[in-house]
Protein backbone atom coordinates (compact mmCIF):
# COMPACT_ATOMS: atom_id res chain seq x y z
CA UNK A 1 0.00 0.00 0.00
CA UNK A 2 2.67 2.55 0.82
CA UNK A 3 3.83 1.88 -2.57
CA UNK A 4 0.66 2.66 -4.45
CA UNK A 5 0.37 6.30 -3.07
CA UNK A 6 4.35 6.65 -3.30
CA UNK A 7 4.04 5.85 -6.80
CA UNK A 8 1.02 8.69 -7.65
CA UNK A 9 1.84 10.82 -4.79
CA UNK A 10 1.85 14.08 -6.45
CA UNK A 11 -1.48 13.69 -8.13
CA UNK A 12 -3.21 15.56 -10.91
CA UNK A 13 -3.96 19.21 -12.01
CA UNK A 14 -5.38 19.15 -15.35
CA UNK A 15 -6.60 22.84 -14.45
CA UNK A 16 -7.86 24.61 -11.74
CA UNK A 17 -9.43 28.40 -11.24
CA UNK A 18 -6.85 30.46 -12.90
CA UNK A 19 -4.23 27.94 -13.52
CA UNK A 20 -2.82 30.11 -16.32
CA UNK A 21 -2.10 32.69 -14.17
CA UNK A 22 1.61 31.66 -13.62
CA UNK A 23 2.62 34.13 -10.83
CA UNK A 24 0.07 32.60 -8.68
CA UNK A 25 1.28 29.39 -9.72
CA UNK A 26 4.45 30.40 -8.18
CA UNK A 27 3.30 31.37 -4.73
CA UNK A 28 3.24 28.80 -2.29
CA UNK A 29 -0.30 28.24 -0.51
CA UNK A 30 -0.63 29.04 2.89
CA UNK A 31 -1.92 26.22 4.71
CA UNK A 32 -0.94 23.66 2.75
CA UNK A 33 1.22 21.70 4.89
CA UNK A 34 -2.15 21.53 7.33
CA UNK A 35 -4.13 20.84 4.06
CA UNK A 36 -1.61 17.83 3.35
CA UNK A 37 -2.21 16.30 6.99
CA UNK A 38 -5.99 15.97 6.39
CA UNK A 39 -5.51 14.74 2.69
CA UNK A 40 -3.29 11.95 4.64
CA UNK A 41 -6.29 10.24 6.73
CA UNK A 42 -7.66 9.61 2.85
CA UNK A 43 -4.77 8.00 2.71
CA UNK A 44 -4.78 5.99 5.89
CA UNK A 45 -8.29 5.13 4.82
CA UNK A 46 -7.69 2.96 2.29
CA UNK A 47 -3.84 1.80 3.60
CA UNK A 48 -5.64 0.25 6.55
CA UNK A 49 -8.33 -1.15 4.41
CA UNK A 50 -5.91 -3.15 1.96
CA UNK A 51 -3.29 -4.44 5.39
CA UNK A 52 -6.39 -5.84 7.12
CA UNK A 53 -7.46 -8.20 4.52
CA UNK A 54 -4.54 -9.87 4.70
CA UNK A 55 -4.92 -10.66 8.09
CA UNK A 56 -8.56 -11.30 8.29
CA UNK A 57 -8.53 -13.72 5.67
CA UNK A 58 -7.77 -17.19 8.27
CA UNK A 59 -10.97 -15.98 10.01
CA UNK A 60 -12.85 -15.26 7.22
CA UNK A 61 -12.50 -18.20 5.69
CA UNK A 62 -13.35 -20.11 8.85
CA UNK A 63 -16.59 -18.33 8.66
CA UNK A 64 -17.56 -17.93 4.90
CA UNK A 65 -16.23 -21.10 3.77
CA UNK A 66 -15.27 -19.60 0.36
CA UNK A 67 -13.35 -21.74 -2.22
CA UNK A 68 -9.54 -21.48 -2.92
CA UNK A 69 -11.60 -19.36 -6.27
CA UNK A 70 -13.66 -17.21 -4.20
CA UNK A 71 -10.95 -16.31 -1.81
CA UNK A 72 -8.55 -14.87 -4.35
CA UNK A 73 -11.65 -12.89 -5.65
CA UNK A 74 -12.16 -11.39 -2.55
CA UNK A 75 -8.69 -10.10 -2.66
CA UNK A 76 -8.41 -8.95 -5.88
CA UNK A 77 -11.76 -7.76 -6.90
CA UNK A 78 -11.01 -4.80 -5.26
CA UNK A 79 -8.16 -3.86 -8.07
CA UNK A 80 -9.85 -4.91 -10.32
CA UNK A 81 -12.72 -2.49 -10.09
CA UNK A 82 -10.32 0.51 -9.43
CA UNK A 83 -8.31 -0.28 -12.30
CA UNK A 84 -10.85 -0.10 -14.28
CA UNK A 85 -12.69 3.19 -13.15
CA UNK A 86 -9.79 5.38 -12.02
CA UNK A 87 -8.80 7.26 -15.27
CA UNK A 88 -12.81 7.47 -15.32
CA UNK A 89 -13.13 8.73 -11.96
CA UNK A 90 -10.52 11.30 -12.41
CA UNK A 91 -11.55 12.60 -15.68
CA UNK A 92 -15.11 13.38 -13.10
CA UNK A 93 -13.16 15.11 -10.57
CA UNK A 94 -11.79 17.32 -12.86
CA UNK A 95 -15.48 18.23 -13.97
CA UNK A 96 -17.72 18.52 -10.64
CA UNK A 97 -14.45 19.06 -8.16
CA UNK A 98 -12.11 17.49 -6.64
CA UNK A 99 -12.93 18.14 -3.31
CA UNK A 100 -16.26 17.37 -3.68
CA UNK A 101 -15.51 14.40 -5.32
CA UNK A 102 -12.98 13.37 -2.57
CA UNK A 103 -15.72 14.01 0.49
CA UNK A 104 -18.30 11.86 -1.74
CA UNK A 105 -16.15 9.00 -2.11
CA UNK A 106 -14.95 9.23 1.75
CA UNK A 107 -18.71 9.02 2.83
CA UNK A 108 -18.94 6.41 -0.10
CA UNK A 109 -15.92 4.21 1.47
CA UNK A 110 -16.82 4.37 4.94
CA UNK A 111 -20.51 3.39 4.13
CA UNK A 112 -19.70 0.44 1.64
CA UNK A 113 -16.74 -0.68 4.76
CA UNK A 114 -19.92 -1.89 7.08
CA UNK A 115 -21.16 -4.02 4.15
CA UNK A 116 -18.00 -5.82 4.16
CA UNK A 117 -18.35 -6.21 7.78
CA UNK A 118 -21.63 -7.66 7.79
CA UNK A 119 -21.05 -10.04 4.80
CA UNK A 120 -22.87 -13.36 5.49
CA UNK A 121 -21.54 -15.58 2.33
CA UNK A 122 -18.48 -15.02 -0.12
CA UNK A 123 -20.68 -14.03 -3.13
CA UNK A 124 -21.99 -11.17 -0.74
CA UNK A 125 -18.14 -10.41 0.20
CA UNK A 126 -17.15 -10.44 -3.28
CA UNK A 127 -19.74 -7.84 -4.38
CA UNK A 128 -19.14 -5.62 -0.64
CA UNK A 129 -15.34 -5.74 -2.11
CA UNK A 130 -16.15 -4.53 -6.03
CA UNK A 131 -18.28 -1.98 -4.47
CA UNK A 132 -15.58 -0.58 -2.32
CA UNK A 133 -13.26 -0.14 -5.08
CA UNK A 134 -15.85 1.93 -7.10
CA UNK A 135 -15.79 4.04 -3.98
CA UNK A 136 -11.89 3.94 -3.96
CA UNK A 137 -11.80 5.04 -7.63
CA UNK A 138 -13.30 7.96 -6.36
CA UNK A 139 -10.96 8.82 -3.64
CA UNK A 140 -7.48 8.47 -4.64
CA UNK A 141 -7.46 10.48 -7.75
CA UNK A 142 -9.79 13.75 -6.33
CA UNK A 143 -6.53 13.47 -3.02
CA UNK A 144 -3.76 12.96 -5.90
CA UNK A 145 -5.15 16.04 -8.13
CA UNK A 146 -5.60 18.05 -4.96
CA UNK A 147 -1.84 17.03 -3.26
CA UNK A 148 -0.39 18.69 -7.04
CA UNK A 149 -2.80 21.91 -6.72
CA UNK A 150 -1.44 22.41 -3.39
CA UNK A 151 2.44 21.93 -4.16
CA UNK A 152 3.75 24.13 -7.45
CA UNK A 153 7.71 24.10 -5.90
CA UNK A 154 9.25 20.22 -6.91
CA UNK A 155 11.51 19.97 -4.05
CA UNK A 156 8.38 21.03 -1.83
CA UNK A 157 6.04 18.68 -3.81
CA UNK A 158 8.90 15.87 -3.48
CA UNK A 159 8.63 16.42 0.43
CA UNK A 160 5.14 15.90 0.18
CA UNK A 161 5.50 12.55 -1.60
CA UNK A 162 7.74 11.40 0.90
CA UNK A 163 5.38 12.15 3.85
CA UNK A 164 2.81 10.97 2.06
CA UNK A 165 4.15 8.19 1.52
CA UNK A 166 5.55 7.64 4.84
CA UNK A 167 1.94 8.07 5.95
CA UNK A 168 0.74 5.35 3.46
CA UNK A 169 3.35 2.95 5.21
CA UNK A 170 2.37 4.21 8.57
CA UNK A 171 -0.97 3.31 7.63
CA UNK A 172 0.14 -0.29 6.56
CA UNK A 173 2.02 -0.70 9.53
CA UNK A 174 -0.71 0.39 12.15
CA UNK A 175 -3.42 -1.70 9.69
CA UNK A 176 -2.20 -4.95 10.59
CA UNK A 177 -1.48 -3.87 14.33
CA UNK A 178 -4.80 -2.75 14.86
CA UNK A 179 -6.80 -5.39 12.74
CA UNK A 180 -4.66 -7.95 15.00
CA UNK A 181 -5.66 -6.50 18.22
CA UNK A 182 -9.32 -6.56 17.05
CA UNK A 183 -9.28 -10.20 15.49
CA UNK A 184 -7.77 -11.03 18.67
CA UNK A 185 -10.91 -9.69 20.70
CA UNK A 186 -14.09 -9.40 18.45
CA UNK A 187 -15.34 -10.54 15.03
CA UNK A 188 -13.61 -10.72 11.45
CA UNK A 189 -15.87 -7.88 10.50
CA UNK A 190 -14.17 -5.60 12.87
CA UNK A 191 -11.51 -4.45 11.22
CA UNK A 192 -13.68 -2.95 8.47
CA UNK A 193 -15.04 -0.46 10.67
CA UNK A 194 -12.19 1.43 11.70
CA UNK A 195 -12.61 3.15 8.60
CA UNK A 196 -15.55 5.07 9.79
CA UNK A 197 -14.03 7.02 12.43
CA UNK A 198 -11.07 8.21 9.90
CA UNK A 199 -13.58 8.89 7.49
CA UNK A 200 -15.67 10.96 10.01
CA UNK A 201 -12.74 12.74 10.42
CA UNK A 202 -11.82 13.47 6.92
CA UNK A 203 -15.21 14.71 6.02
CA UNK A 204 -15.30 17.31 8.95
CA UNK A 205 -12.01 18.72 8.54
CA UNK A 206 -11.68 18.13 4.65
CA UNK A 207 -14.93 20.17 3.93
CA UNK A 208 -13.05 23.71 6.06
CA UNK A 209 -9.71 23.15 5.21
CA UNK A 210 -9.49 21.74 1.71
CA UNK A 211 -9.41 23.79 -1.13
CA UNK A 212 -11.88 22.91 -4.70
CA UNK A 213 -10.19 22.83 -7.96
CA UNK A 214 -11.42 21.86 -11.47
CA UNK A 215 -11.04 22.25 -15.00
CA UNK A 216 -12.68 25.14 -16.34
CA UNK A 217 -12.97 24.02 -19.23
CA UNK A 218 -12.95 19.96 -19.33
CA UNK A 219 -14.59 19.29 -21.88
CA UNK A 220 -17.60 16.08 -21.90
CA UNK A 221 -17.27 13.31 -19.74
CA UNK A 222 -17.45 10.12 -22.38
CA UNK A 223 -19.39 7.62 -20.21
CA UNK A 224 -18.56 4.92 -24.07
CA UNK A 225 -15.22 5.29 -23.15
CA UNK A 226 -15.92 5.04 -19.26
CA UNK A 227 -18.03 1.43 -19.56
CA UNK A 228 -14.68 0.83 -22.52
CA UNK A 229 -11.97 1.01 -19.60
CA UNK A 230 -14.25 -1.08 -17.22
CA UNK A 231 -15.09 -3.50 -19.41
CA UNK A 232 -11.50 -3.82 -21.07
CA UNK A 233 -9.65 -4.06 -17.88
CA UNK A 234 -11.69 -6.83 -15.63
CA UNK A 235 -11.79 -8.51 -18.87
CA UNK A 236 -8.33 -9.19 -19.39
CA UNK A 237 -7.67 -9.00 -15.57
CA UNK A 238 -10.10 -11.95 -15.22
CA UNK A 239 -8.96 -14.03 -18.25
CA UNK A 240 -5.08 -14.08 -16.73
CA UNK A 241 -6.57 -15.07 -13.67
CA UNK A 242 -8.58 -17.96 -14.81
CA UNK A 243 -6.01 -19.03 -16.88
CA UNK A 244 -3.37 -19.40 -14.70
CA UNK A 245 -5.79 -21.18 -12.24
CA UNK A 246 -7.42 -23.43 -14.60
CA UNK A 247 -5.78 -23.25 -18.29
CA UNK A 248 -7.64 -21.71 -21.06
CA UNK A 249 -10.53 -22.61 -22.23
CA UNK A 250 -13.60 -21.35 -24.42
CA UNK A 251 -15.26 -18.80 -22.31
CA UNK A 252 -11.71 -17.76 -20.81
CA UNK A 253 -11.10 -16.76 -24.75
CA UNK A 254 -14.17 -15.42 -25.41
CA UNK A 255 -13.74 -13.15 -22.20
CA UNK A 256 -9.73 -12.52 -23.60
CA UNK A 257 -11.10 -11.29 -26.90
CA UNK A 258 -14.02 -8.97 -25.28
CA UNK A 259 -11.38 -7.46 -22.81
CA UNK A 260 -9.26 -7.02 -25.88
CA UNK A 261 -11.62 -5.58 -27.84
CA UNK A 262 -13.22 -2.94 -25.50
CA UNK A 263 -9.30 -1.95 -24.61
CA UNK A 264 -8.50 -1.32 -28.08
CA UNK A 265 -11.61 0.69 -28.90
CA UNK A 266 -10.67 2.07 -26.12
CA UNK A 267 -7.26 3.84 -27.13
CA UNK A 268 -8.66 4.56 -30.64
CA UNK A 269 -11.61 6.59 -28.88
CA UNK A 270 -9.27 8.47 -26.86
CA UNK A 271 -6.73 9.34 -30.21
CA UNK A 272 -10.34 10.89 -32.15
CA UNK A 273 -11.62 12.63 -28.81
CA UNK A 274 -11.06 16.39 -28.67
CA UNK A 275 -11.49 15.85 -24.61
CA UNK A 276 -10.51 11.96 -24.28
CA UNK A 277 -10.34 10.69 -20.86
CA UNK A 278 -6.49 9.69 -21.51
CA UNK A 279 -4.49 11.09 -23.46
CA UNK A 280 -2.50 8.50 -25.63
CA UNK A 281 0.06 10.26 -26.49
CA UNK A 282 1.87 10.29 -22.92
CA UNK A 283 3.13 7.30 -23.41
CA UNK A 284 5.48 8.55 -26.50
CA UNK A 285 7.64 10.10 -23.80
CA UNK A 286 10.12 7.36 -22.93
CA UNK A 287 10.52 8.02 -19.29
CA UNK A 288 6.60 8.18 -18.89
CA UNK A 289 6.27 4.89 -20.28
CA UNK A 290 9.27 3.47 -18.69
CA UNK A 291 8.12 4.91 -14.92
CA UNK A 292 4.32 3.12 -15.25
CA UNK A 293 5.88 0.14 -16.88
CA UNK A 294 8.84 -0.24 -14.10
CA UNK A 295 5.41 0.54 -11.21
CA UNK A 296 3.29 -2.34 -12.90
CA UNK A 297 5.87 -4.89 -12.78
CA UNK A 298 7.17 -4.26 -9.49
CA UNK A 299 3.66 -4.26 -8.22
CA UNK A 300 2.94 -7.60 -9.87
CA UNK A 301 6.19 -9.45 -8.12
CA UNK A 302 5.05 -8.11 -5.24
CA UNK A 303 1.46 -8.09 -4.68
CA UNK A 304 0.44 -12.08 -4.58
CA UNK A 305 3.36 -12.56 -2.18
CA UNK A 306 2.26 -10.00 -0.22
CA UNK A 307 -1.07 -11.43 -0.42
CA UNK A 308 -0.05 -14.62 1.31
CA UNK A 309 2.26 -13.29 3.71
CA UNK A 310 -0.19 -13.00 6.64
CA UNK A 311 -1.89 -16.31 5.98
CA UNK A 312 1.86 -17.79 6.78
CA UNK A 313 2.52 -16.12 9.53
CA UNK A 314 -1.03 -16.98 10.80
CA UNK A 315 -1.78 -20.28 9.73
CA UNK A 316 1.68 -22.31 9.10
CA UNK A 317 3.90 -20.28 11.71
CA UNK A 318 0.78 -20.26 14.10
CA UNK A 319 1.50 -16.56 15.29
CA UNK A 320 -1.34 -14.67 16.59
CA UNK A 321 -2.85 -11.47 14.49
CA UNK A 322 -1.77 -9.14 16.39
CA UNK A 323 2.08 -10.91 16.65
CA UNK A 324 2.06 -11.14 12.72
CA UNK A 325 0.56 -7.80 12.84
CA UNK A 326 3.75 -6.77 14.67
CA UNK A 327 6.13 -8.98 12.21
CA UNK A 328 5.11 -7.14 9.29
CA UNK A 329 6.62 -3.98 10.61
CA UNK A 330 9.99 -3.62 9.23
CA UNK A 331 7.96 -3.14 5.51
CA UNK A 332 6.94 -0.13 6.89
CA UNK A 333 9.79 0.99 8.24
CA UNK A 334 11.94 0.65 5.70
CA UNK A 335 8.90 2.09 3.16
CA UNK A 336 8.80 5.49 5.25
CA UNK A 337 12.78 5.89 5.38
CA UNK A 338 13.31 5.39 2.17
CA UNK A 339 10.41 7.76 0.92
CA UNK A 340 11.04 10.93 2.71
CA UNK A 341 14.98 11.06 1.69
CA UNK A 342 14.00 9.49 -1.89
CA UNK A 343 13.93 12.80 -3.78
CA UNK A 344 17.06 13.91 -2.31
CA UNK A 345 19.06 11.08 -3.37
CA UNK A 346 17.92 11.29 -6.59
CA UNK A 347 18.81 14.65 -7.00
CA UNK A 348 22.37 13.70 -5.49
CA UNK A 349 22.64 10.74 -8.02
CA UNK A 350 20.13 10.10 -10.53
CA UNK A 351 17.16 8.35 -10.78
CA UNK A 352 17.84 5.58 -13.11
CA UNK A 353 20.25 4.40 -9.93
CA UNK A 354 17.41 5.21 -7.21
CA UNK A 355 15.06 3.13 -9.10
CA UNK A 356 16.85 0.58 -10.53
CA UNK A 357 19.12 -0.06 -7.24
CA UNK A 358 15.58 -0.09 -5.59
CA UNK A 359 13.98 -3.03 -7.20
CA UNK A 360 17.22 -4.57 -7.72
CA UNK A 361 16.86 -4.79 -3.66
CA UNK A 362 13.58 -5.89 -4.02
CA UNK A 363 14.28 -8.39 -6.48
CA UNK A 364 17.15 -10.04 -4.41
CA UNK A 365 15.04 -10.15 -0.99
CA UNK A 366 12.77 -11.73 -2.75
CA UNK A 367 14.97 -14.38 -3.72
CA UNK A 368 16.21 -15.01 -0.40
CA UNK A 369 12.83 -16.10 -0.01
CA UNK A 370 13.05 -19.15 -1.90
CA UNK A 371 14.75 -20.86 1.20
CA UNK A 372 11.56 -19.92 2.91
CA UNK A 373 10.58 -23.29 5.37
CA UNK A 374 7.91 -23.40 7.67
CA UNK A 375 10.46 -23.07 10.67
CA UNK A 376 12.15 -20.12 9.09
CA UNK A 377 13.32 -17.89 12.12
CA UNK A 378 11.86 -14.15 12.37
CA UNK A 379 15.51 -12.70 11.46
CA UNK A 380 15.53 -13.45 7.71
CA UNK A 381 11.66 -12.53 7.34
CA UNK A 382 12.06 -9.50 9.01
CA UNK A 383 15.34 -8.64 7.20
CA UNK A 384 13.92 -9.37 3.96
CA UNK A 385 10.63 -7.28 4.72
CA UNK A 386 13.05 -3.98 5.61
CA UNK A 387 14.64 -4.44 2.10
CA UNK A 388 11.41 -4.94 0.57
CA UNK A 389 10.22 -1.87 2.08
CA UNK A 390 13.46 0.23 1.62
CA UNK A 391 13.64 -0.71 -2.13
CA UNK A 392 9.88 0.31 -2.58
CA UNK A 393 10.10 3.44 -0.88
CA UNK A 394 12.94 4.64 -3.06
CA UNK A 395 11.38 3.43 -6.86
CA UNK A 396 7.66 4.50 -5.99
CA UNK A 397 8.82 8.09 -4.55
CA UNK A 398 10.61 8.59 -7.57
CA UNK A 399 8.96 7.46 -10.25
CA UNK A 400 6.11 9.53 -9.21
CA UNK A 401 8.06 12.66 -9.62
CA UNK A 402 9.46 11.15 -13.21
CA UNK A 403 5.42 10.13 -14.37
CA UNK A 404 4.58 13.84 -13.18
CA UNK A 405 7.41 15.76 -14.99
CA UNK A 406 7.11 14.28 -18.04
CA UNK A 407 4.21 16.21 -18.88
CA UNK A 408 3.24 19.48 -19.16
CA UNK A 409 1.23 20.67 -16.22
CA UNK A 410 -2.45 20.71 -18.09
CA UNK A 411 -2.13 17.08 -18.21
CA UNK A 412 -0.75 16.15 -14.80
CA UNK A 413 -4.51 14.94 -13.84
CA UNK A 414 -4.16 12.10 -16.73
CA UNK A 415 -0.46 11.11 -15.69
CA UNK A 416 -1.57 10.21 -12.30
CA UNK A 417 -4.50 8.27 -13.40
CA UNK A 418 -1.75 6.21 -15.36
CA UNK A 419 0.22 5.86 -12.68
CA UNK A 420 -2.81 4.65 -10.33
CA UNK A 421 -4.14 2.66 -12.85
CA UNK A 422 -0.70 0.73 -13.62
CA UNK A 423 -0.03 -0.02 -9.99
CA UNK A 424 -4.05 -1.77 -9.45
CA UNK A 425 -3.82 -3.32 -12.37
CA UNK A 426 -0.29 -5.22 -11.48
CA UNK A 427 -1.63 -5.49 -7.55
CA UNK A 428 -4.87 -7.43 -9.42
CA UNK A 429 -2.48 -9.09 -12.09
CA UNK A 430 0.13 -10.03 -9.37
CA UNK A 431 -2.56 -11.44 -7.09
CA UNK A 432 -3.91 -13.59 -9.82
CA UNK A 433 -0.86 -14.87 -11.27
CA UNK A 434 1.40 -15.31 -8.34
CA UNK A 435 -1.61 -16.05 -5.93
CA UNK A 436 -2.79 -18.91 -8.55
CA UNK A 437 0.91 -20.04 -8.51
CA UNK A 438 0.23 -20.65 -4.58
CA UNK A 439 -3.25 -22.19 -4.91
CA UNK A 440 -2.36 -24.67 -7.93
CA UNK A 441 0.74 -25.86 -5.89
CA UNK A 442 -0.99 -26.26 -2.50
CA UNK A 443 -4.21 -27.85 -3.77
CA UNK A 444 -1.64 -30.67 -5.03
CA UNK A 445 -0.83 -32.48 -1.58
CA UNK A 446 -1.95 -35.70 -0.43
CA UNK A 447 -4.17 -36.49 2.21
CA UNK A 448 -3.31 -39.05 4.89
CA UNK A 449 -4.91 -42.49 4.37
CA UNK A 450 -8.41 -42.35 6.11
CA UNK A 451 -9.27 -39.48 5.75
CA UNK A 452 -13.15 -38.02 5.26
CA UNK A 453 -13.96 -37.15 1.44
CA UNK A 454 -15.38 -34.04 2.46
CA UNK A 455 -12.87 -33.20 5.56
CA UNK A 456 -10.52 -34.06 1.87
CA UNK A 457 -11.82 -31.71 -0.58
CA UNK A 458 -12.06 -28.76 2.50
CA UNK A 459 -8.64 -29.23 2.83
CA UNK A 460 -8.10 -28.51 -0.56
CA UNK A 461 -9.67 -25.32 -1.01
CA UNK A 462 -7.70 -23.56 1.02
CA UNK A 463 -5.15 -23.42 3.78
CA UNK A 464 -7.68 -21.65 6.04
CA UNK A 465 -10.31 -24.52 5.04
CA UNK A 466 -8.06 -27.12 6.25
CA UNK A 467 -7.74 -25.47 9.78
CA UNK A 468 -11.18 -25.58 9.63
CA UNK A 469 -11.71 -28.88 8.18
CA UNK A 470 -9.53 -31.26 10.91
CA UNK A 471 -11.85 -30.00 13.63
CA UNK A 472 -13.17 -33.35 15.17
CA UNK A 473 -10.04 -35.92 13.65
CA UNK A 474 -8.49 -37.54 15.08
CA UNK A 475 -5.13 -36.15 16.71
CA UNK A 476 -2.51 -37.56 14.82
CA UNK A 477 -5.15 -38.02 11.42
CA UNK A 478 -5.09 -34.18 11.78
CA UNK A 479 -1.49 -33.18 12.30
CA UNK A 480 -0.82 -35.39 9.64
CA UNK A 481 -3.17 -33.34 7.19
CA UNK A 482 -2.04 -29.88 8.18
CA UNK A 483 1.66 -30.82 8.14
CA UNK A 484 1.08 -31.96 4.43
CA UNK A 485 -0.79 -28.64 3.93
CA UNK A 486 1.28 -26.72 5.12
CA UNK A 487 4.77 -27.95 3.36
CA UNK A 488 2.35 -27.74 0.11
CA UNK A 489 1.58 -23.91 1.64
CA UNK A 490 5.01 -22.85 1.77
CA UNK A 491 6.24 -24.99 -1.11
CA UNK A 492 3.94 -22.44 -3.73
CA UNK A 493 4.97 -19.60 -1.58
CA UNK A 494 8.75 -20.68 -2.60
CA UNK A 495 7.78 -21.08 -6.53
CA UNK A 496 5.73 -17.18 -6.15
CA UNK A 497 8.85 -15.89 -4.53
CA UNK A 498 10.95 -16.86 -7.24
CA UNK A 499 9.06 -15.88 -10.22
CA UNK A 500 8.10 -12.52 -8.19
CA UNK A 501 12.39 -12.32 -7.75
CA UNK A 502 12.84 -12.62 -11.35
CA UNK A 503 10.56 -10.14 -12.35
CA UNK A 504 11.70 -7.56 -10.64
CA UNK A 505 15.13 -8.26 -11.24
CA UNK A 506 14.48 -7.86 -15.18
CA UNK A 507 11.99 -4.37 -14.21
CA UNK A 508 15.88 -3.47 -12.78
CA UNK A 509 17.38 -4.15 -16.15
CA UNK A 510 14.68 -2.40 -17.96
CA UNK A 511 14.17 0.97 -15.82
CA UNK A 512 18.07 1.71 -16.27
CA UNK A 513 17.36 1.86 -19.67
CA UNK A 514 14.25 3.47 -20.19
CA UNK A 515 14.94 6.28 -17.71
CA UNK A 516 18.33 7.19 -18.86
CA UNK A 517 18.39 10.83 -19.03
CA UNK A 518 15.65 11.17 -16.55
CA UNK A 519 16.26 14.35 -13.44
CA UNK A 520 14.25 15.67 -11.00
CA UNK A 521 13.76 19.31 -11.50
CA UNK A 522 14.91 21.96 -8.76
CA UNK A 523 12.77 24.68 -9.58
CA UNK A 524 9.04 25.17 -10.50
CA UNK A 525 9.99 26.76 -13.90
CA UNK A 526 12.88 24.12 -14.60
CA UNK A 527 10.09 21.70 -13.89
CA UNK A 528 7.63 22.99 -16.45
CA UNK A 529 10.63 23.41 -18.81
CA UNK A 530 11.49 19.94 -18.54
CA UNK A 531 7.67 19.16 -18.71
CA UNK A 532 7.19 21.14 -22.15
CA UNK A 533 10.26 19.87 -23.34
CA UNK A 534 9.83 15.88 -22.92
CA UNK A 535 6.28 16.17 -24.13
CA UNK A 536 7.97 17.53 -27.76
CA UNK A 537 6.13 20.87 -26.54
CA UNK A 538 9.14 22.99 -26.39
CA UNK A 539 9.09 26.07 -28.98
CA UNK A 540 11.43 28.22 -31.05
CA UNK A 541 14.30 29.63 -28.18
CA UNK A 542 14.49 26.50 -26.25
CA UNK A 543 16.59 24.30 -28.59
CA UNK A 544 19.70 25.81 -26.68
CA UNK A 545 18.47 25.25 -23.13
CA UNK A 546 17.03 21.68 -24.46
CA UNK A 547 20.47 20.49 -25.78
CA UNK A 548 22.06 21.74 -22.44
CA UNK A 549 19.26 20.14 -20.05
CA UNK A 550 19.84 16.99 -22.46
CA UNK A 551 23.96 17.26 -21.40
CA UNK A 552 23.91 17.74 -17.88
CA UNK A 553 21.18 15.01 -17.83
CA UNK A 554 23.71 12.42 -20.07
CA UNK A 555 26.32 14.18 -17.06
CA UNK A 556 24.42 12.65 -14.48
CA UNK A 557 24.22 9.00 -15.41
Amino acid sequence: MSSQIAASGHGAHAGDPGHGAHPSDQTPRPGRWLALAVLVLAVLLVAVDATVLGLATPFLSEDLRPSGTQLLWIGDVYSFVIAGLLVSMGSLGDRIGRKKLLLIGSVAFGAISVLNAYATSPEMMIVARALLGVAGATLMPATLALIRNLFHDPRERSLAVGIWGAMASAGAAVGPVVGGFLLEHFWWGSVFLINLPVMAVLVIVGSRMLPESRDPSPGPWDLPSVGLSLVGMIGVVYTVKEAAAHGLSWDILVTCAVGVGALTWFVRRQLTLPSPLLNMRLFHHRGFSGAVLADLLTILGLSGLVFFLSQFLQLVQEREPLEAGLAELPAAVGAVSAGLVAGLVARRFSVRIVVSGGLAAVGLALAALTWLQADTGYPLLGAVLLVVGVGAGFSFTVTADVILSSVPKEQAGAASAVSETAYELGAALGIALLGSIVTGVYRDFSTPPGTPEHVSSEAHESLGGAVEAVRGLPDAQSNALLDSAKEAFVDGLRIAAGVGAAVLLATAVVAWFLLRGQRLANTAAEAEFLADAGAGTGTGGTTGATAAAAQEQRGED
